[in-house]
Order: C-alpha cells, then sequence, then structure tokens
C-alpha cells in the first residue's frame, strides 16, 4: 500500500469516528433533555402531595371552611397533574404513576369522611369520644398514603436523576473510547509509515555506498509495493544493467549525481510526511481541545494559541461573519498578535468591509492564499501589507453550508505558505466550524431551558395576578355598595344644608373627596387583570391646594395613631407660592402623594419630621440662557431610617416590600404607574439613618387646556313615580331619600323578584312607574332578567342599571340590551338627576 494511500485511510477513520462521537453526544444530550423534564414533573408532583399533606394538619387543627377548600383545590391540581405526565414512558414510571393516582382517590374519599366526621361532631356532642377517634384514625390513614405519594414521587424523581446520570455516564464513555481509537489509529498510522520509510532509506544509504566503492554484486532485494520499494527496484536494476555494460568514469560520475539529486528529492519527501504527520498530531490536538468547551470564545483562543504556538503564524485571528451587513466583525486575536492587531487596528469588535478581494471569495466558501499581499491594492490586504505581512491565508467557517466566519492567518514573509499547511489549515476550519456549532447549539439548547422556566414563572404569576383581579373585582362591587349612602348623604347635606358651620362643611367636603379616591381605587382594581384604558382626562391641577388635602385626609395617620403610642411626628409643609398648575388626574395624585406619606410615617418608628414641598424647576439652554424645560416638583421628606441602595434600586417594583406581613409591595408601585400615565419623573434621595426623600417631577404644560364646566341642568323632573331595586337596605334608603327630597315618589324593592312583582301590580293602574332604577347584581333575579321582564310587559318604561360594575359594563360594551342608561357606584347627585332629565 502507498504511504500516501496510508495518510489518506487515516485521515478518514479519524473523521468516522468524530462523526459517531458527534452522533452519540447529540443522542445523550436528547437523552438528558427527557430526563430532566421527567425531573421537574416529579418535583411538581412532590410539591402537590406535600401541600395536600400540610392542609390535611391544617384542616384537622382548624376546621375551617377556607382550608377545606384550598384542600379540594389542591387535590384537584393534583389529579390533573398526574392526568398530565406524558414525561413519563417507562412502564415502571407508568406503574407509579397509576398506585399515586389510586392514592390520590383514596385520601379523596378519606377527606371526605374526615370532613363529615367533623361535621357530625359538631352536631352530636354525645358521641365526641368515638367521632374524635374515628377522625384520628382517618387522620393517621391519609397521612399515611400522602407519605406513600411522597416516596412515589420522590422515586420517580430519583429515577430521572438516575437517568440523567447514565446519559452523561454513556457519552463520557464513547468519548473516552473513541478519542482512544483516534489515538491509536494516528499513532499506529505514524510508527508504520515511519518504519517503512526509515529502515528502507537507511539500507538504500547503504548499498549506494557499497555499489559507489565498486560492489556491483549488491542487491537490496525490497519486495514493497510502495514510493521506496519502487526505489529500490529501480536501483537493483540500476546495477544490474552496470554489470552489463561498461561505463566509462564521466558516465559513473554523472550517474552518481542523479543518483545523489534523486536521494535529496526522497530526503525532501520524507520531511514533507513527517512534517504531514505533525500536522495531523497538532490537528487531533487542537480538536481534542475544542471539544472539550462550549463557548466560541473559548474554542477560537485555543485555535489561535495552537497556531501562534506551533505552526507558527505571526498573525492570528477570527472573525465571525455579519451577512446582513456584509461585513466581518474581529472576535478574537492571538496573544502574540495583539500589539500587531493593535498597529493595524484590528482589535477584537472591530468591523472590516469586504469588497471585491479574497475575503469575498473566503465567504462564498474558499480557501483564500495570498503567497504576496504587498501588491494587492485592495483595502484589506494593504491593512496587513502596512504592518508587514506579506503570506495570507483566508479559511472559511462552514456550518450547514452557511460561512459563519474567517480564520485569517499571516506570516511577515513572501511564500511562507505551502500546501501542505493550506490543507491543514482548510482542514482545522472544518473542524473549528463544527466545534463551534455544537458550542451554539448548546447555548441555544441553554437558552430556550432557560426562557422556558422563565417563561413557566411568568405564567404562574400571571394566574397569580388574574385570580387577585378576580377576587379584587367582587371586592370593588361589595365596597361600592357600602360607599353609596355615605356619597349620596354626604353630597345631598352639601347641597340642601346651608346651615352647616364652616368648619363641618369642610370636613363633608373631605368626607366627599375620600369617597372619590376610594371609588377610584375600587376602580383601578381591576386593573391587575385587566387593561387601562389607554388615555387619561387630564385636568389642571393646583399642587398646593391638592398637598393641604392629603395631608387633612392622613391626619390619623400621621398624627393620632402615632399620640397613642407615645410618638410625635411632626408635619411641615414648604409650599412656593404662586405655583404654576399641572395636567393631572387629581384622584391618582392625591393617592400616590398619600401612599408617600403613609411610607416615611412607616419609616420614622421612633417619630421624626415630615416635609411636603412644592417648588419651580427650570432647565436652560447653555447657549441662549432660555427656558427650555419648566417642571414642578413635588418632595415627600421624612427623618427616618432611610434606605440601601440594593433597596431604593427595588423599592418600585410590584410585590416588593421590607414591612414584612404588615405589607403588600404595592404602594410604590402605584405610584410608579401614576407617574408613567402622567409622563413624569420620580427622584428618590435617600442615605441610611439620614431619612429619604421621593421627588415627582410633573411638566408644566407652556398652553393649559380649558376646562369646560358642564352647567347644572336646568329643568329637572320632580314629581315622577320611581321603583328601586336593590338588595342592599342601605343603597334602598339612600336612594329613596336622595329621590323623595327632589319630589319624587319612590317604592323600594328588595331584590329582583319583588321588583318584578311591584312593578306588575303598579302597571296598568292609574299611577305605574315612570322609571326603574335596579341593581345588577341580586341573588336568584338578577338585574338582567328584571330588565327584560319589565321591557316584555312595558317597552316604554325607561330602566338606570346603578351597579358597582357599570364603568366596566361601559368600557366593555357589555352593557345590557333593555337597559336605557348605566350610571356606577357609588352614584353622584348629579350623574342621577341628569340621567333622569335624558331618558324622562
Amino acid at each position: 500500500m502507498k504511504i500516501s494511500t496510508r495518510l489518506k485511510l487515516a485521515e478518514i477513520i479519524s473523521l468516522s469516528i468524530v462523526v459517531v462521537i458527534a452522533v452519540i453526544l447529540l443522542s445523550t444530550t436528547l437523552q438528558m433533555k427527557q430526563e430532566i423534564a421527567k425531573n421537574e414533573a416529579a418535583d411538581e408532583l412532590f410539591q402537590a402531595v406535600t401541600s395536600l399533606r400540610y392542609l390535611t394538619l391544617e384542616y384537622a387543627l382548624r376546621h375551617d371552611e377556607r382550608t377545606r377548600a384550598q384542600w379540594q383545590l389542591r387535590s384537584t391540581s393534583l389529579s390533573k397533574l398526574l392526568d398530565s405526565t406524558e414525561e413519563f414512558t417507562k412502564s415502571t414510571d407508568k406503574v407509579v404513576l397509576t398506585e399515586l393516582k389510586r392514592t390520590n382517590g383514596n385520601i379523596e374519599k378519606l377527606f371526605s369522611l374526615l370532613v363529615s366526621n367533623h361535621q357530625e361532631l359538631l352536631r352530636e356532642q354525645d358521641k365526641a369520644e368515638i367521632l374524635e377517634e374515628l377522625e384520628t384514625r382517618l387522620l393517621g390513614q391519609i397521612t399515611n398514603k400522602t407519605q406513600a405519594m411522597i416516596s412515589d414521587t420522590l422515586s420517580l424523581s430519583e429515577q430521572s436523576r438516575v437517568g440523567a446520570l447514565n446519559a452523561q455516564q454513556s457519552a463520557f464513555n464513547a468519548v473516552i473510547l473513541f478519542g482512544g481509537i483516534v489515538v491509536l489509529v494516528v499513532t499506529a498510522t505514524i510508527y508504520v509509515t515511519l518504519r517503512s520509510v526509515t529502515r528502507p532509506l537507511e539500507k538504500l544509504r547503504e548499498g549506494i555506498a557499497k555499489v559507489g566503492a565498486g560492489n556491483l554484486n549488491f542487491t537490496l532485494g525490497f519486495k514493497a509495493q510502495d514510493e521506496i520499494g519502487d526505489l529500490a527496484r529501480a536501483f537493483d536494476s540500476m546495477t544490474e544493467k552496470l554489470k552489463l555494460t561498461t561505463v566509462s568514469r564521466d558516465a559513473l560520475v554523472d550517474i552518481n549525481e542523479a543518483l545523489q539529486v534523486e536521494i535529496i528529492e526522497r530526503q525532501q519527501i520524507e520531511k514533507k510526511a513527517q512534517a504531514q504527520l505533525a500536522r495531523l498530531n497538532l490537528l487531533h490536538q487542537i480538536t481534542r481541545s475544542i471539544g472539550e468547551r462550549q463557548d466560541l470564545r473559548s474554542i477560537f483562543q485555543v485555535v489561535i494559541r495552537s497556531l501562534e504556538d506551533h505552526l507558527p503564524v505571526d498573525f492570528s485571528c477570527v472573525c465571525l461573519y455579519n451577512q446582513t451587513q456584509n461585513q466581518l466583525v474581529v472576535t478574537s486575536v492571538g496573544l502574540h498578535s495583539e500589539s500587531l492587531a493593535q498597529e493595524l487596528g484590528m482589535t477584537q469588535g472591530t468591523h472590516i468591509d469586504i469588497d471585491e478581494n479574497g475575503l469575498s471569495r473566503c465567504v462564498r466558501g474558499h480557501l483564500v492564499y495570498e503567497a504576496d499581499i504587498s501588491g494587492v491594492n485592495y483595502p484589506f490586504p494593504r491593512r496587513l501589507a502596512n504592518g508587514g505581512l506579506r503570506g495570507l491565508v483566508l479559511a472559511p467557517l462552514r456550518a450547514e453550508a452557511t460561512i459563519f466566519g474567517v480564520l485569517v492567518v499571516a506570516k511577515r514573509d513572501a511564500h511562507c505558505f505551502n500546501s501542505g499547511e493550506c490543507e491543514f489549515l482548510r482542514q482545522l476550519s472544518e473542524h473549528v466550524a463544527l466545534a463551534s456549532n455544537q458550542a451554539q447549539l448548546y447555548g441555544a439548547l441553554q437558552q430556550a431551558y432557560d426562557d422556558l422556566r422563565q417563561t413557566q414563572q411568568s405564567v404562574m404569576q400571571q394566574e397569580r395576578l388574574r385570580a387577585l383581579g378576580q377576587m379584587a373585582s367582587g371586592i370593588a362591587h361589595d365596597i361600592n355598595n357600602a360607599i353609596s349612602p355615605v356619597a349620596l348623604y354626604t353630597e345631598s347635606l352639601l347641597e340642601t344644608e346651608k346651615n352647616i358651620s364652616v368648619k363641618g362643611r369642610n370636613y363633608l367636603q373631605v368626607i366627599a373627596r375620600a369617597i372619590d379616591d376610594v371609588a377610584a381605587t375600587v376602580a383601578r382594581m381591576r386593573e391587575f387583570y385587566r387593561q387601562r384604558a389607554p388615555q387619561l382626562t387630564l385636568t389642571p391641577v393646583n399642587v398646593n391646594n391638592l398637598v393641604q388635602q392629603v395631608i387633612d385626609l392622613t391626619r390619623a395617620r400621621w398624627s393620632d395613631m402615632p399620640q397613642q403610642r407615645g410618638i410625635v411626628i411632626t408635619v411641615q409643609t414648604e409650599l412656593m407660592p404662586d405655583l404654576p398648575e399641572i395636567m393631572g388626574v387629581h384622584g391618582e395624585i392625591r393617592e400616590a402623594l398619600t401612599n408617600l406619606i403613609f411610607n416615611a410615617v412607616d419609616a420614622m418608628p421612633e417619630g421624626g419630621i415630615l416635609t411636603l414641598r412644592t417648588r419651580v424647576a427650570e432647565n436652560l439652554l447653555e447657549s441662549t440662557k432660555e427656558i427650555i424645560l419648566k417642571q414642578v416638583h413635588i418632595e415627600v421628606s421624612d427623618t427616618g431610617v432611610g434606605m440601601s441602595e440594593d433597596i431604593r434600586r427595588r423599592c418600585l417594583e410590584p410585590f416588593f416590600t421590607t414591612k414584612g406581613e404588615r405589607g403588600t409591595g404595592l404602594g410604590l408601585a402605584m405610584v410608579y404607574g401614576m407617574i408613567e400615565r402622567h409622563s413624569a419623573n420620580i427622584e428618590i434621595l435617600t442615605e441610611i439613618n439620614q431619612g429619604t426623600t421621593m421627588r415627582l417631577s410633573f411638566l408644566v404644560p407652556t398652553v393649559m387646556n380649558d376646562v369646560v364646566k358642564t352647567p347644572l341642568t336646568v329643568g329637572i323632573p320632580t314629581h315622577r313615580r320611581i321603583l328601586v331595586v336593590d338588595d342592599d337596605p342601605m343603597v334602598l334608603k339612600s336612594l329613596r331619600d336622595i329621590l323623595e327630597i327632589d319630589g319624587h315618589s319612590v317604592i323600594s324593592a328588595d331584590g329582583g323578584q319583588a321588583g318584578i312583582d311591584s312593578f306588575n301590580d303598579a302597571h296598568g293602574s292609574e299611577e305605574p312607574f315612570s322609571v326603574v332604577i335596579t341593581d345588577l347584581g341580586m341573588p336568584y333575579v338578577d338585574g338582567r332578567r328584571l330588565a327584560n321582564s319589565i321591557k316584555q310587559l312595558s317597552p316604554s318604561t325607561p330602566i338606570i342599571m346603578l351597579t358597582g360594575w357599570g364603568q366596566r359594563l361601559v368600557d366593555d360594551g357589555e352593557t345590557p340590551s333593555h337597559v336605557d342608561c348605566v350610571l356606577s357606584k357609588p352614584p353622584k347627585l348629579s350623574e342621577l338627576r341628569e340621567a333622569l332629565r335624558k331618558i324622562l
């Protein structure tokens, strides 16, 4: 076999083994991913069973309905998890899952018996001893079964971890095994090649010496079919011809010279073969080194450092190819090439344009060798030539038929790269491209896993917010019902009672503003799971008056409550006179300042000074000293404990709190939301034990929008017979009192069915109802059914729906079809009168 054929065969075998290693690594990676997914599913089952056990014990201690409802929800969640475990495909895993489902069903039955036993215990105290013993046994059985389920889930988790470790160990063993095979193949090839070259050459040298001395009977007698065997047979043929012919001394000298030339050529061939073997060994070392790394930067650094140490080269770097911008970006530069890279302007991050030269051919997939770039006039070769470089090789980095980078290698001497070195660089670029592609795939897989985990956390957070928002919507309805009488009576007193003292009228005005703020807060509670209206209705705001209102509203928090504990908090104001108005929403700004004052009071547990300050800040244009920006600053300062830098950075995040169970983490988050909606800014100036200043900055508009106030409507209808339907007696009484003050005859009905009966009795009589005012959410017969029944009987009778969900119905376009007007609770007297005027 030819020596060149042996070398090619060794190369093919090595490449085949590398491909096998790559396939094995990919297979084990997929197996590890599957085992990781199983482990996560087992952890979810473990957490669910643990929660179920904890809720069982909590119910045994408290016996409250909330714990029982949470137990039922957790049991349902666990059943869904057991039904959706597609990750477990092994028969043993399915057996464990089947057992878990059966045990879960038994636990549900036992818990039902536990609940029934407790209810019976409450009813029949004479059987208390027997029922308590039964309850203890049921609790013990549930505990044992949940413990068994915990053990099963732990076994599933352990099996997945063992599977992942086995897959990793298989990949390691495969790499070691096939890597050893590659080393053995290369070593055997080198040994056999050297053995088949050096010994015959030594014998050939000995034969030449003997024949040169005149011993023409000497023969080498080689039978090998390689290049050296051909040379030996030619030598023996030559000696035979010498014996048969008479050769002159001059002819013999010529023959000897020809032999010397041929020997030199053979020696050069041997040197080339040894250099090729050395390059193959270097290629193997580099391939093994980069195969152990998972990031592009370390792979490129290993390749460049190996080229600088073993090839060697004067300059080397790796550039990534930006196909969109048709540019190369220098990514890694060799350690010995850094000084030259500074001189050439090719440091890390440098962009290199690709023109019609060697670079353009390289990014099309061709290996480019420039023997001497000193005479090339294109920008990139000229840049290298200005640094004293002459020989240049550009090797493309190809992954799946796509060029993603270029390996740049250069030397100071011209014509310095031979064909073997160029071939070596071509093979090296292929190995580097393969390793880089694997690193990118690994990085993409890791990123996908991280994204999936982050997405799961986001979905869970969103579900919690949605549940909180739905609960808040129900609470908002109840709050609106509760404050409706207060709003109506307060507005009526301010309008009708002229003899109230100034102090009393001020108190009523504070109550009215507080009710408006509560209503606005309740309306925003639904924003936990619903989108806010895209635009706010901004009106001129007198900041100084607003600050005084907030001080009055919060007086109990900063004055009365601390004084009960012997703590004194002094409130100071530094309000700038003639402060310009800003455009905003009174209720939102007032609520934000209220939250800031509450936080300042909490930050002064031993008392201190609370300062509210307003001023105007102006930014000047340096060239003309002209005012280009004018802002109103509202500052809330305290002398409390202050904040650390870490807390200052995170204090505006939702649900972040330093108050423990007393805090919700929503106060400053709502302040930040108000700032964003008003296109304002917030600054936090704080220092540990030196207090905190919260500064709100609002732009002063160059042109103030005129607010058109709706004049009081003339011709409010009176002396009408009105049916008021609601399930809240306080709301019914307040509406009846207010409407009767306006001269109406009011009949109230407690609930939807009572409202239908009252309307049916009055219909067709001499005194039918002129209008019906009804609530939406009522037991048994709600407002929609009541409106439908009334319209079927009397389509011309107008219906006003007064509900705590009023604004939401209008925003969502869900106004009931049989309702003529929708008003929100708490109702305003002016809105109620305007609605009556419009529909009558």
